[in-house]
């Protein structure tokens, strides 16, 4: 690789002992701090169409995620007797829990060998999961059948939902990383809604179920064969010595950067690579693993990440995921598919506004708001539901009645939804840009883990909470842990906005950050280098 040009003799002498050995990590600290400032001008260029095109494609993914963990709210209420008889409560909560038992395992299978064979094999392994599983499905005549499809489509979910967010952080520029991690959590959500849109109409045909599940076996093949577009993520070509492949990969996310910026650019992120990898080179994976959790800032990032997607899973969204048809259904609406798409929609749209303000409001900011309306929302909703008669044994009424409990509840969930699509949905994910490269993969994988393990409990959970606590009991339950969620980002959860992934590292070197993160984008913008950054409060 050609060598970057500096400005100084004393500058070129430490990246040349950087470069010649890393028993010392801390003497690399002065060329990583200069080159860092220097490639800083890259992320004011204009990045290329071809990276939105690239974040489009892998957002297919998403769309999968969300259509194929969508679509079981439709089958739940059409399904009838196709699988050999009418299904129990216990055995609905079994096929709608084990997508998510899937896609637990899916994303270990995928995170592990995430940094050794590149982040575009998961994607590729995704695709095929996600196809058998569709076939799968639709070929179902028992529950165990229907089990197993289910299971195989969540090992898909599992490898899409942390490997995409992962290869889109890596190859996105600073500045358009937020919204275009952001963009596949539309995806996402525009999934669920195509999801519950063709349910609306395909539960009323006989066996329409199974055509619902077999759509999803579409979109995985037009993804794998549009991947080969997709180039592997800088960093990840650097960890492997591929150098001038990055480079050019770089200069396609760059293209109005000068020759210079892309070189220091890439310098700057093989240092960050030599820097964060050589405490770990040729260690073993249990090595690696005991650093994420041993390391007092590794552990602290981890702990943000997952906590925030701790609160996304366990603050009741899932709930109205796999179960609005049956809800809405129990609370007296005659068209309960179709009502459903009104929280589809929702999810939809405020996904799209956080696309717009999670790069100039913050993180942060963002989370304080919508958290805190998430609570109020589900109280609201508790409230609503201590006036609607349930039946304790969760049987949908023959006959249609609707009040003005039932009108308060609809309306409380729009905005609870509101919240949560603007705010914790899409922030959960973008917390992969807090862990440092040589253990992100696997930080990735437990923020992906920590997703799925909360999705179990509230999947396998929630018909069983509204017999044993009512549905008042239930969403006040959940108020209390978004209440609680609140409170963790109010005291621990850093803003890390518009920072390159090489500086966010330093954050929680000594405790969490908030404050550092703070005073660190005010030297930025005192420097001049983001004249946009807002400080978080």
């Amino acid at each position: 690789m050609a060598k970057s040009e500096m400005t100084t003799d004393n500058m070129k002498a430490q990246d040349d002992r950087k470069l010649s050995g890393l028993s010392h990590v801390e003497d690399s600290m002065i060329p990583e701090a200069a080159i860092a400032a220097a490639a800083s001008g890259i992320e004011d260029t204009k990045p290329s169409t071809a990276v939105w095109l690239i974040t489009f494609t892998v957002a297919m993914g998403g769309f999968l995620f969300g259509y194929d963990t969508g679509v079981i709210s439709a089958v739940l209420v059409s399904i009838g007797s196709d699988l050999g008889h009418e299904i129990s409560s216990s055995e609905a909560e079994l096929i709608t829990s084990i997508t998510s038992g899937g896609a637990l395992i899916g994303a270990l299978m995928a995170g592990i060998p995430a940094d050794r064979y590149g982040r575009k094999l998961g994607i590729y392994i995704g695709c095929v999961l996600f196809f058998i599983g569709s076939v799968l499905q639709a070929a179902s005549f028992t529950v165990a059948q229907m089990t197993v499809g289910r299971f195989v489509v969540g090992l898909g979910v599992g490898s899409a939902s942390m490997i995409i967010p992962l290869y889109i952080g890596e190859l996105a520029p600073a500045k358009q990383r937020g919204r275009m991690i952001a963009f596949d959590n539309l995806s996402v959500t525009f999934g669920q809604l195509a999801s519950y849109a063709l349910g609306a109409g395909f539960t009323e045909l006989p066996h329409g179920w199974r055509y619902l599940v077999a759509i999803g076996g579409i979109p995985p093949i037009i993804l794998a064969c549009l991947m080969p577009f997709c180039p592997e993520s800088p960093r990840q070509l650097i960890s492997h010595g591929s150098l001038e492949s990055a480079k050019e990969v770089l200069a396609r996310v760059y293209p109005n950067a000068t020759p210079e910026q892309v070189e220091l650019k890439l310098r700057e992120i093989e240092i960050s690579v030599e820097i964060e990898s050589a405490v770990v080179q040729s260690k073993s994976l249990w090595f690696r693993f005991k650093q994420l959790h041993v390391k007092p800032s590794n552990l602290r990032a981890l702990i943000c990440a997952c906590a925030v997607m701790a609160i996304s899973q366990l603050g009741g969204f899932n709930t109205l995921m796999y179960y609005s048809a049956t809800l809405f259904g129990l609370v007296g609406f005659d068209k309960p598919v179709a009502v459903s798409i009104v929280v589809g929609a929702t999810n939809f749209l405020f996904t799209m506004v956080n696309l717009f303000i999670i790069d100039k409001v913050g993180r942060r900011r963002i989370l304080l708001i919508t958290v805190a309306g998430m609570s109020l929302s589900l109280v609201v909703a508790a409230i609503a539901f201590s006036y609607i008669p349930i039946s304790p044994d969760l049987e949908i009424p023959d006959s249609a009645t609707i009040d003005w409990a039932g009108i308060l509840l609809l309306v409380t969930i729009i905005f609870y939804v509101a919240f949560f699509a603007s705010g914790v949905a899409t922030i959960g994910w973008v917390g992969t840009e807090l862990l440092p490269l040589e253990v992100r993969a696997l930080g990735t994988m437990m923020n992906t883990v920590t997703h799925w393990g909360c999705n179990i409990i509230i999947a396998s959970t929630f018909l069983t909470m509204m017999k044993a606590m009512t549905a008042s009991g239930a969403f006040g339950f959940y108020a209390g842990i978004c209440a609680a969620g609140w409170v963790f980002v109010f005291g621990f959860y850093p803003e890390v906005k518009g920072l390159p992934l090489e500086d966010v590292r330093q954050i929680f070197e000594d405790g969490f950050g908030v404050k550092k993160a703070r005073e660190l984008q005010r030297e930025i913008k005192e420097r001049g280098l983001d004249p946009n950054v807002v400080v978080a409060p």
